[in-house]
């Protein structure tokens, strides 16, 4: 809009007045008074100085004036950054950490632009969804049929020739950037979830401004009022009805730079923006640009140069001392990834000084931080924000939480005690940009703790736990860099060597242990001791290398295909393979390739899985003596044996994926892949799934090692905690969950759909043969016999889930024919049963009663 003087308006009245006024002489003579009148009665505008003649001034991207008295805050936007567009990313920085509210969590990253509006300013998102090619008519619809966002807009409370200057508390402290407050899932009953309540703008306030010449960064306290708050909280929440959460907005200049986005490839995992090319007519008209920092040579012509500006990362000075160099010597160790890419030192590591005057809260600094929560809710986070237009890196923050409480005098310190949960597993994740959960810190905790407790209770030196801890925090900082470099999860790399070759040093130092250091893989403990090789991989695998080659590899806009399809032809090498949480298998029924797995290891991961199975059954009786300790109470047994029951549960969802699943191959047609898209497990493979499982899971001496463990498995009392219920030990449910995991997966309606579909291209392992397997091991072994208490709660969870099917429309009429034979199988073998004492009598009703039910039967 053109410029208008905050005089025009005066002056146009003056006309009108003149115009207005009939020609006289006379009256000429008076004029001048009657100008001056006209002149004073008008009210003069307030210049900017007078509207920040009591704030202190700020200077930087935009400049910021706060008022000394109020607090207030005023932002001079600058008329040439009008219609320009910026980056906005927000943080918090304190907050309840149930709600993932904790210190450096990065939220919502979008570009806006200034307008102005009449006599407004507004603030609008910039919808960077779709791309047009400006060659094509079709471009110059580009913005019909889309949306506009304004979150916000108010009129400058005073302007000069260069800019405006706005009052942004309306803006600053309220939820119009970035919503805060959680919505509460549907069907979720009152007090489930800590609510934070409602807004209270009256109480909130500024933390801390601070502006540079790149960015803005305005930290704020919002403080919100819930005044019958259902659910307290945990120990952080001082008062639940009085909570203030501390955000960061942070205003990001527009990368000026010849940085070209790079397109996203389905054979390599890239966290991506997504982009559609509305001009194209292609099947995949997609334009997804990888997220990867602006990396360019000092010296194009050299096959391997420093970069111009390196990735540079600063150990924070809360880090703990005797951490500090193992987490320096795992970041360089990226360097070697980013040598295949040409790059030499790309990744410089650096520990920030004590007397530092920087804030790691600058986005300028990217910083591993180290921070101790009350209640960690994800152990260790790597995420980077982007330029979403280009899908550049602008920076990047890993934090690690320290946690209080110890396992053992070698852990103190550093994992926190979860004991009190009787099967160990901590809520433990976050949410990187996809949107994917990562819960790596939570499941590498979890298999460090397993792997503790089996050399420990195998009377292994502190020196051994000490290395396995090394290796433990090498592998969480190199998956969490691996992050921050713009790589996605890779579930499939734990496929990487077989059971034989998985413990041979030679191979695993020099290649890495797996493919890739993006997976979640199983702790490597050798069944035999004598065989035992690394517990982690200590540097990035083959798939890393390949990954982050194609990443950052310098090209011309003439040689940037040949280059990267070239690259990307190597797909097929089985040391690259690639899934990531899209693809794995780990909740029932999602994904179909076995393979893209978590806590899983070897490229035999059913053969692997026994022999966890085997050890986990080794050392459940030497747990009593090891962890049954003088001047302390049972707490640190119950917690080491729920851990080594969720080593059994993670290896019986393993096993569980193999049956009904189908080997995924994303190779392009172009490629000639030796395998097809879709191939199913190989019957043998199947079959030997379910054997291990009728062995060590279905069985009903399954448990038979953990028996002497039951009447030990006692909390600590700490003042009234039993309150809420009674202390005994709920060993039953674990029981129920364990086998149901298993009959959870094989049963539920997509994988017997699945298992029905893949007959048609190849599977031998038909519905009805599953199913009439699994009927054979939860009940043939005690036909003839008493039914002990595991598997009653076992046979009683197999038939209700297969009740379930007959009357549910979300199984295909294959399912229900299986599901309905095997009731009536298993009616008929319970009837021919040898008649055993009074418990299992009244066990074999209650079966019957559920399946006439189901059956309908009169």
């Amino acid at each position: 809009m053109t410029y208008k003087s905050p005089l025009s308006g005066l002056c146009l009245g003056l006309l009108v007045a003149s115009l207005a006024t009939p020609p006289s002489f006379a009256q000429s003579k008076t004029s001048p008074v009657d100008t001056s009148k006209s002149a004073a009665a008008a009210p003069k505008k307030p210049s900017i100085a007078d509207k920040v003649k009591s704030s202190r001034k700020e200077d930087g991207l935009f400049t910021l004036y706060q008022d000394t008295v109020t607090g207030s805050v005023q932002m001079y936007i600058r008329k040439d950054q009008l219609n320009k567009p910026f980056v906005y990313q927000s943080f918090s920085m304190n907050g309840p950490t149930t709600l993932f509210l904790n210190q450096s969590m990065h939220r919502s990253n979008f570009v806006f632009k200034m307008k102005k509006a009449y006599d407004k300013v507004e603030f609008q998102l910039v919808n960077t969804n779709f791309y047009y090619d400006p060659n094509n008519a079709v471009s110059k619809t580009d913005g019909v049929d889309i949306s506009e966002a304004v979150f916000f807009s108010d009129k400058p409370s005073a302007e000069d020739e260069n800019g405006y200057l706005i009052a942004v508390d309306g803006l600053m402290l309220s939820d119009k950037l970035d919503p805060v407050k959680p919505t509460t899932p549907p069907g979720m009953p009152p007090g489930a979830m800590f609510n934070l309540g409602g807004l209270n703008p009256t109480k909130s306030k500024y933390y801390k401004i601070s502006a540079y010449p790149t960015n803005t960064a305005i930290q704020v306290d919002l403080a919100y009022d819930n005044p019958m708050p259902f659910n307290g909280g945990g120990k952080d929440i001082t008062d639940a009805r009085y909570v203030r959460v501390r955000m960061q907005h942070t205003f990001i200049e527009m990368p000026k730079n010849d940085f070209r986005a790079r397109l996203e490839d389905p054979r390599i995992g890239y966290f991506s923006e997504e982009v559609n090319d509305q001009t194209s007519l292609s099947a995949t008209p997609y334009r997804d640009r990888i997220h990867r920092w602006n990396l360019k040579k000092k010296d194009p012509n050299a096959a391997i140069s420093e970069p111009v500006e390196p990735i540079v990362w600063y150990v924070e000075n809360t880090t703990p001392v005797e951490y500090r160099q193992t987490i320096i010597e795992a970041g360089l160790k990226w360097n070697e990834a980013f040598e295949k890419a040409g790059f030499k030192n790309a990744v410089v590591m650096k520990m920030q000084p004590d007397d530092a005057t920087w804030d790691p809260g600058d986005v300028q600094y990217n910083v591993i931080r180290w921070v101790a929560s009350a209640t960690p809710s994800y152990g260790a986070i790597g995420p980077s924000f982007v330029n979403p237009v280009t899908g550049q890196i602008l920076g990047a923050d890993i934090t690690v939480e320290w946690a209080s409480g110890s396992y053992s005098p070698v852990l103190e310190d550093l994992l926190s005690n979860n004991g009190a949960a009787f099967n160990n597993q901590a809520i433990d994740n976050h949410f990187h940009p996809d949107g994917a959960r990562c819960t790596m810190a939570a499941e590498l905790k979890a298999q460090f703790v397993a792997g503790a407790t089996f050399v420990e209770a195998g009377n292994a030196s502190p020196a051994e736990v000490s290395e396995m801890h090394k290796q433990f925090l090498y592998y969480l900082i190199l998956h969490e860099m691996g992050h921050t470099l713009g790589l996605n999860h890779n579930m499939k790399s734990s496929q990487l060597w077989s059971p034989a070759e998985i413990n041979n040093k030679s191979l695993t130092r020099q290649y890495g242990q797996l493919g890739s250091v993006m997976d979640y893989p199983a702790i490597n403990v050798a069944l035999d001791k004598s065989q035992q090789g690394d517990y982690y991989t200590t540097k990035p695998g083959p798939y890393d290398l390949w990954a982050i080659e194609y990443g950052y590899v310098e090209t011309t806009p003439e040689n940037e295909k040949a280059t990267l399809d070239k690259i990307l032809a190597r797909s097929t090498d089985p040391k690259l393979a690639f899934g990531n949480d899209a693809d794995d298998m780990r909740s029932p029924g999602k994904a179909i390739d076995p393979r893209v797995m978590i806590n899983d290891l070897t490229n035999d991961a059913v053969a692997y899985a026994e022999d966890r199975y085997k050890l986990v059954n080794n050392i459940m009786p030497k747990l009593k003596a090891k962890y049954s300790k003088p001047g302390q109470s049972y707490a640190e047994l119950r917690a080491r044996y729920g851990t080594l029951v969720g080593q059994r549960n993670s290896m019986t969802q393993v096993v569980s994926r193999y049956i009904g699943g189908v080997y995924v191959d994303r190779s392009f047609a172009d490629q000639n892949s030796s395998t097809k898209p879709f191939t199913p497990v190989p019957y043998e493979l199947q079959k030997k799934a379910m054997t291990v499982l009728t062995k060590y899971v279905f069985a009903p001496d399954a448990f038979k090692a953990d028996e002497s463990l039951y009447p030990y498995l006692q909390m600590q009392r700490r003042g009234f905690n039993f309150m809420s219920g009674t202390e005994d030990p709920k060993i039953t449910g674990n029981f129920a969950a364990h086998g149901g995991g298993a009959i959870m997966h094989i049963l539920h309606p997509t994988t017997l759909q699945r298992i029905t579909n893949s007959r048609l291209y190849g599977n031998k392992y038909t519905a009805a043969e599953v199913v009439g397997d699994l009927t054979k091991a939860i009940f043939a072994a005690d036909l003839a016999g008493n039914v002990n208490v595991y598997r009653q709660y076992l046979q009683n969870e197999y038939v209700r889930q297969l009740a379930a099917i007959p009357g549910s429309t979300m199984y295909d009429s294959v399912s229900k024919g299986v599901a309905i034979y095997n009731l009536k199988k298993i009616r008929q073998q319970l009837a021919a049963a040898v008649v055993g004492d009074e418990e299992t009598k009244a066990h074999r009703a209650n079966i019957v009663f559920t399946i006439d039910k189901a059956l309908a039967v009169k």
